[in-house]
């Protein structure tokens, strides 16, 4: 049924529909929507049988959805930012166990400072902890990619981080078209734990593994997530084919079969590349959009296959490492060496990126530096710089740039 509904409601109405067992949460913005929404479904027995677990932080949380998915229950959970980060060590834990818990991250800026708004360095700071992550483009991809995120996650015995960028979509009503309870039945078999812990069949998981054992069993961790590379696209094919529409897979093109510049991003700010991608097309510019759908593993073969033709390639990066620069314009460098790759980081702590600055920065795409900074203000950066240089005690720098801006009255103390 297509209705206008919130983006948080539409993934908790998906989730329900894959039947959860045991749900466990800790309320942190922006996902918040989301569990409250599946709270509501369990209460009214709407969801049934399935637990809700409150629980007194995030690590908790994900240390519930270890425990209920190595007891054979299909577990779910949601978080987002520091989050993410306090769960970090349990995060670990439940892929090299192997278990196939989907989460939902909310993406949102980490601190400090503090920071609610949308970017991705939450999900990217834990790229490597052994999940697949899914990111998503619209509400509708991102309730479609939690039906299949649990297909996935059980045919591999392996968790899956669906990513949805915070406020943008969590907080927007946009028509999204849900399946029914049948159609999600038909889609997704019962679970069927490849392993779980049996009082019939007593046996350990995650006991101490020394140095004769640890690389083997590290290697398997990854030649399973590397499966995932031909899972995921067949679980789209088979959900397009159930479902009628497109959602999912590993990356998706536009316009860039004659592209000379093709531009790379991930998440909600592919619609807005899109609409600059056909106006700068309008006047004639040849130039394309590549969506990474799946970031872990990373689809190589499918980037390369992307960008073969593109004179340059612009990595439009909402999340970035200090001290080195892009992310995912690593991973684009390793998959296309020969490409000439740009990095520009853009909407960080949920600035908005807007056609305007987008269309200026690809009319300039063949001057562009190995880095840029979108829409930077680089008078702001100037006087914190020379304040730095004059005094050693020259205070915080986040509260010294608000106070340029006006947004401090003064000084404390």
């Amino acid at each position: 049924m297509r209705r206008q509904i919130e983006g948080s409601r539409a993934v908790a109405e998906a989730v329900a529909l894959c039947r959860p067992e045991v749900i466990c949460a800790y309320p942190i913005s922006p996902q918040t929507h989301i569990v409250e929404g599946l709270a509501e479904l369990v209460k009214s027995g709407a969801l049934t049988p399935c637990e809700f677990v409150n629980v007194e932080s995030e690590f908790a949380a994900m240390s519930v959805a270890i425990g209920a998915s190595a007891a054979g229950a299909r577990a779910y959970t949601a978080t987002a930012s520091q989050g993410l980060l306090y769960m970090t060590e349990a995060v670990f834990n439940a892929s090299g166990l192997g278990l196939p818990i989907v989460m939902t991250v909310a993406n949102r800026a980490i601190g400090a400072p503090i920071n609610i708004w949308n970017d991705q360095s939450d999900s990217m700071a834990l790229r490597d902890a052994g999940w697949i992550q899914l990111y998503a483009e619209t509400n509708q991809e991102a309730a479609d990619l939690h039906v299949q995120a649990f297909r996935i996650a059980e045919e591999l015995s392996t968790p899956v981080m669906v990513c949805m960028d915070g406020f943008v979509l969590t907080h927007a009503w946009e028509p999204v078209d849900t399946p029914t309870q049948e159609e999600v039945d038909a889609f997704l078999p019962p679970y069927e734990p490849r392993q779980v812990l049996d009082p019939d069949e007593p046996s350990s998981i995650g006991a101490m593994v020394g140095p004769e054992a640890f690389t083997e069993v590290r290697y398997l961790a990854h030649a399973r997530l590397m499966e995932a590379l031909d899972v995921v696209p067949d679980v789209a094919d088979r959900f397009a084919e159930a479902f009628g529409r497109n959602s999912g897979g590993l990356t998706r093109s536009y316009r860039t079969e004659d592209a000379e510049t093709v531009v790379v991003a991930l998440g909600s700010v592919l619609g807005t590349l899109k609409d600059t991608v056909d106006e700068l097309r309008a006047d004639g510019a040849r130039v394309g959009v590549l969506g990474l759908t799946c970031f872990r593993p990373f689809p190589a073969d499918a980037v390369r296959a992307a960008l073969g033709h593109a004179r340059r390639v612009v990595v439009l990066e909402r999340a970035f490492e200090p001290g080195v620069g892009g992310i995912v314009t690593q991973n684009i460098v390793s998959a296309a060496p020969a490409a000439d790759v740009h990095t520009v980081v853009a909407g960080l702590g949920g600035r908005a990126i807007t056609k305007k600055s987008l269309t200026a920065l690809l009319r300039a795409a063949d001057r562009l530096p190995p880095l840029t900074f979108l829409d930077l203000d680089r008078s702001l950066i100037d006087r914190e710089l020379s304040r730095l240089a004059a005094t050693r005690r020259s205070g915080p720098t986040a509260e010294n740039i608000l106070r340029d801006l006006g947004a401090v009255a003064s000084r404390i103390g």
